[in-house]
């Protein structure tokens, strides 16, 4: 069962929130208290981290974010699991050199009886012609007001 932003999913998009504004803020502490133990953090390039190898790229100032624009598409939450995709462009630093990112992304948070935490992240760079077409949310949108 698919559905767009509604109350039900207000938490989800909160955490992304926080986790995009924490690594922002270069607050890894509270970025850290959102993780999974298990967070596999993928990259444009194909690599991807552990919680640990993050952390310490982040804390070590390899892998540093200028700025983050972020927007949810979806969130798709089946048990406890929620998929939330969407589009996300940014400025950062990774070993000195600046790059600028422009990607589609897959985030996934699970929950225990006690909190949501992030477990994973896919990003895939988008080509000019992506980027510059809708997002799934639109697309949606403006089908439903088509009918």
């Amino acid at each position: 069962m698919s559905t767009t932003l509604d109350t039900g999913h207000a938490v989800i998009h909160e955490l992304e929130n926080k986790r995009y504004k924490a690594v922002l803020d270069q607050d890894y502490d509270q970025f850290e208290g959102l993780c999974h133990a298990k967070l596999t953090y993928g990259h444009t390039g194909g690599n991807r981290d552990s919680l640990a190898t993050y952390l310490g790229k982040l804390r070590g100032g390899t892998l540093r974010y200028h700025r983050i624009e972020h927007a949810i598409a979806d969130i798709v939450r089946v048990g406890d699991v929620s998929l939330v995709t969407g589009q996300m462009s940014a400025e950062i630093t990774v070993s000195g050199s600046r790059r600028t990112l422009k990607n589609s992304y897959l985030a996934v948070w699970v929950t225990d009886a006690e909190a949501w935490k992030f477990l994973a992240y896919q990003p895939t760079p988008l080509t000019a012609a992506a980027a510059a077409s809708p997002r799934p949310a639109q697309v949606r949108q403006e089908m439903d007001t088509k009918s």
